[in-house]
């Protein structure tokens, strides 16, 4: 008689996820690595967004009592670099930002000296920490410039103005208009002279050694309405694609790489700039998950994204398996986004109903919702209900596909843009005769 010989299954790479979130935007990435077999315990520290993700991941109010229990910490936002370092000293596998890489997002005027200290050229800029300042310097100075918060008062994305007076009477109006609403509470502000070319965004994930491939390249609309009218929000939706080689990449972020590594930077950094013929003018540094970009990218990823985060966190060398195309996703929001309005969130949009015409939800991410009796509510206070994505050989492709899926849904008082990946056509051009494709 023959003996049987026992076929060895190799067991699954499963480990205990905790994600440490400032207002529950990681959900969707918690819930997909949830579903890939991962056991996942998530954290929301901002009070009034704690129910967000209730029904789909399970939620803790103290993540420092489950790090014992973690084999992997993910920190989904800035702020919290010191943690990140500690949990790292101490050997733990850790997903998230530094001190330094911190200071790069929060604070404006650090981000660009680095910049300038390695080697890379920036717009003129400065720092005011008065209304008055700044306006007595654009009437010595006029031009047209840009106006950004620092720290904390850029979550508000609304406060960014872009400017388009050549004088800066426009940015004067404005910052008197803030002054008389905001008064000594707006904090520190930049005045950044705005250049003409094409925004783009150029990303990659950091293993604390180096960059992983393929990179990433973002286009992002700012804006509520379609062709880029009404007010700035912090996203409505972006289009993307994925580079083994980018000539943005090279002259710019490319050079923190010895930075970064002797930072013990282990998470995803991206570099917003403007582009023109004369040259690519780094804006603002995002050393974390871009949200939505994160979700657009993860929809164009080919394997599971719990573990692309453990071989980062690891310090593997590996190439990311990406889907060949284009990537497009549009947030579906509700009264009152972009603004912050308790009450008109409570009569509009508090526990909506996200409805599916088919019961297919691929492509549709959960963002500020919870899950009661398989039913998608809408929560959180900031009106941000799903993000929908797409993906294609070609931008249209990606396009038609994030049409049809927004189509099966039905959220009442929803809004979106409509014209997410529409400048690709020619703004593909206009890089490709500036040799940065």
């Amino acid at each position: 008689m023959t003996s049987k010989k026992k076929l060895r299954v190799k067991a699954p790479d499963l480990h205990n996820f905790l994600f440490v979130s400032r207002y529950g935007e990681s959900l969707d990435l918690a819930y997909a690595v949830q579903n890939e077999g991962h056991k996942v315990k998530m954290y929301i520290e901002e009070s009034g967004c704690r129910e967000i993700g209730l029904g789909f991941v399970k939620r803790t109010t103290n993540w420092q009592k489950h790090t014992d229990w973690a084999d992997m910490v993910v920190f989904d936002y800035t702020g919290y670099g010191e943690e990140s370092e500690a949990l790292k000293s101490s050997g733990k596998l850790v997903f998230g930002g530094s001190s330094y890489t911190d200071n790069l997002e929060l604070d404006r005027n650090f981000g660009q000296e680095e910049l300038k200290r390695h080697g890379i050229r920036i717009l003129p800029s400065r720092e005011f920490n008065t209304f008055e300042e700044a306006i007595q310097f654009i009437r010595k100075h006029p031009d047209c410039y840009v106006v950004k918060p620092s720290g904390e008062t850029q979550e508000l994305k609304q406060l960014l103005f872009v400017g388009q007076d050549d004088e800066g009477a426009d940015v004067i109006r404005i910052l008197q208009a803030y002054e008389r609403s905001w008064g000594n509470d707006f904090g520190t502000f930049q005045l950044q002279k705005k250049v003409k070319g094409v925004e783009i965004s150029v990303s990659g994930f950091f293993n604390g050694k180096d960059f992983i491939r393929p990179l990433n390249i973002t286009f992002e609309h700012k804006k509520l309405f379609p062709r880029e009218l009404g007010v700035s929000t912090g996203e409505m939706g972006s289009s993307m694609f994925w580079t083994k080689d980018s000539p943005i990449f090279d002259a710019t972020l490319s050079k923190f790489t010895p930075t970064l590594r002797a930072q013990g930077f282990i998470g995803h950094i991206d570099l917003n700039c403007i582009v023109n013929g004369n040259g690519i003018y780094p804006l603002e540094f995002t050393s974390r998950f871009g949200f939505p970009q994160v979700f657009i990218q993860r929809a164009g990823i080919n394997e599971e994204f719990g573990q692309l985060l453990l071989k980062v966190a690891r310090g593997e060398n590996f190439t990311i398996n990406v889907k060949k195309g284009f990537q497009v996703g549009a947030f579906i929001v509700v009264p009152p986004f972009p603004y912050e309005d308790k009450k008109t969130f409570r009569l509009f949009s508090k526990d909506a109903v996200v409805v599916f015409k088919k019961d297919k939800k691929e492509g549709v991410h959960p963002m500020h919702v919870k899950r009661i009796n398989n039913e998608w509510l809408i929560t959180g206070d900031t009106g941000i209900a799903v993000l929908v994505t797409g993906t294609g050989l070609t931008m249209k492709d990606a396009q038609r596909m994030m049409q049809n899926r927004i189509s099966n849904v039905i959220v009442n008082n929803g809004y979106y843009r409509t014209d997410i990946g529409d400048r690709w056509q020619e703004d593909s051009d206009r890089l490709w005769s500036w040799g940065l494709l």
